[in-house]
Parts: C-alpha cells; sequence; structure tokens
C-alpha cells in the first residue's frame, strides 16, 4: 500500500460498460476493465507485473536494477519512471541502436537517468539466456534484473489482483498477449476464483505454439488450468505490425467510446473481440470482460 501511495497507483480500475448496437443484436454485454486509468505512467498491467518485484526492490534495498525491451516499450518506460521517482538506478538494454533517432519512449527514459545500452538483436536474443544474464550480474554486482515485459512469476501475483478487483463475475475473459505474464496471471486467478470463466489471449504477433508454452511455463506446477486459449487471427502481420484498416478501427474507437487504443495491444484486443462477437464465437446472454491493459508507447 506505501508504494502505491508513493507512486499514486489508482486502484482498482474502473469497469466501463461498452454501448453499442453491435453488442444489442447479439443480446451481449461487454465490460471493459480500464487498467489504463492505473496511472498516467505506469499504465495497465506494467503495474500489476511490476508491483511485488518493486515491492521486494524496496525492502531489500535495491539500488540497481535492469531490464530490456525495445524503442517504444511500455515495459521499460513504467519501469524508468518507477525507477526514478524511487530513487533506484536503473539500466534500460535496448534492441536496436536509437542513438542517432531517439523515440518519444526513450527521450523520457533519458529525462529520468536510465542508462540506456543500446544491443545488437543478436546480443538481445540472449536475453533469457543464463550466460549472458551472469555476465550482467557481474558487470553490475548486487543489482536486480527484471525479465523483458515483466513477465516472472512474481508479476502472477499483481495479475491475480484484476480478478479480486471485480465486481461481478464474468463468462469470458479477453486479454492481449506478447510475453505471456498477464495471461497466465488472469489463468491461474480465474481458476482457483471463478473456476467457469474462460480466458482469451489475443496474441499480438506471430507466435503459435511459442505463446502457449511461454504462457503454460508460468503456470503453477502441478495445477491443471483447462480454462484457457489463444486465438493468433488477429495480430495483423506481427507484433507492432497494423494495416489501415487497424488504425481507422482504433480511431473510430476513441470517437465512439472516448477511450484511447492503440495498435500494438489494446487495439487489437478490442478489434478481436467485436469480430468475434460478429461472427457468434460467444453464446448468446454472455458477459465478457475485456482486460485494456493500457500502455500507449506504440501510438506515439
Amino acid at each position: 500500500m506505501f508504494l502505491s501511495n508513493q507512486l499514486n497507483i489508482n486502484t482498482p480500475s474502473p469497469e466501463h460498460s461498452l454501448k453499442a448496437a453491435w453488442l444489442e443484436k447479439k443480446a451481449l454485454t461487454l465490460t471493459l476493465k480500464r487498467d489504463d486509468l492505473i496511472h498516467p505512467v505506469i499504465s495497465g498491467n506494467k503495474w500489476r507485473k511490476l508491483i511485488y518485484a518493486l515491492k521486494d526492490a524496496k525492502q531489500n534495498q535495491v539500488q540497481h536494477i535492469i531490464s530490456f525491451g525495445g524503442g517504444f516499450s511500455n515495459h521499460l518506460h513504467a519501469l524508468g519512471y518507477s525507477c526514478h521517482q524511487l530513487n533506484i538506478k536503473f539500466t534500460a538494454i535496448v534492441r536496436g541502436d536509437y542513438s542517432l533517432n531517439l523515440s518519444p519512449m526513450l527521450n523520457d527514459l533519458l529525462n529520468w537517468q536510465t542508462d540506456v545500452k543500446y544491443v545488437s538483436r543478436i546480443t538481445y536474443k540472449k536475453r533469457g539466456d543464463p550466460t549472458y544474464l551472469q555476465q550482467l550480474k557481474e558487470e553490475y554486482p548486487k543489482s536486480l534484473i527484471i525479465p523483458e515485459g515483466g513477465s516472472q512469476l512474481q508479476a502472477l501475483k499483481g495479475v491475480a489482483e484484476i480478478i479480486t478487483e471485480l465486481q461481478q463475475n464474468y463468462d469470458y475473459i479477453v486479454a492481449p498477449v506478447a510475453s505471456g505474464g498477464t495471461l497466465a496471471g488472469l489463468i491461474a486467478s480465474a481458476a482457483a476464483i471463478t473456476p467457469k470463466t474462460q480466458v482469451i489471449g489475443v496474441g499480438v504477433l506471430k507466435g503459435k505454439g511459442y505463446l502457449e508454452e511461454l504462457v503454460s511455463s508460468f503456470l503453477p506446477s502441478g495445477v491443471v488450468c483447462n480454462n484457457w486459449q489463444i486465438n493468433h487471427d488477429y495480430h495483423f502481420g506481427g507484433y507492432g505490425k497494423t494495416t489501415p484498416e487497424l488504425n481507422t478501427f482504433c480511431n473510430d474507437f476513441l470517437s465512439h467510446h472516448n477511450i484511447p487504443v492503440e495498435p500494438v495491444y489494446s487495439g487489437k484486443l478490442c478489434f478481436a473481440v467485436k469480430d468475434l462477437i460478429h461472427n457468434d464465437y460467444f453464446p448468446k446472454s454472455s458477459k465478457i470482460l475485456a482486460l485494456h491493459t493500457g500502455g500507449l508507447q506504440g501510438a506515439r
């Protein structure tokens, strides 16, 4: 609670009922959980996945945190701001060299005194390799390394709070999936608290099979979770890829609902939900919750 107050985190996030003619025709209810409103910078699932790692860092008096991401990473943006506010040194290992063409996200990191290290794509692929991580620990003694996207076992505890905050039970919970931690947390928590709820991940990158393995690796061992699946039909060409159709949808969604979405995560999620509803994927009278995971760096 102290950490949340220190960073001005606003939880629980609201559950916003969406109204549209295409919903009324299908006799469905669609609610958007607005995790994007948790904080203007530490947005959405990034806070959920970081909260317990940051709490442990403060309790253990960690002075230096290291993590990974791309030039428009919502995770690095949220973590960089958090470390700046908490007076913790932060090193961001960034895929690709943006030094001559800084993204808005990287400008923010530098303004927050982040130590930005640009690495090649070949080096970046080692971000989960134990030998490479050991080298980083030797280079930066007494530092804490947080995985790309914040997805680690600690993250599941923070994501589980999404389920405990809900004001009602839902038949389906739908969320974007990329690094796997958010979906795994939803799956595990829903299985324990609302076992009839089905969790659907919308893959935002080309990763059929890979994403399923990634999510499964985070699930508690020995616990059978048969309440989930990942839909791979809405990645629009891959991670960070978009189309004129998706861009138009994001703009229309903002106009109609006054809720900002972007084409990397939340736009693909909302597009997928609308299309699945149009194609009668959900049974009549279903109660559907879509999780707005926040993060608008991709739109900058």
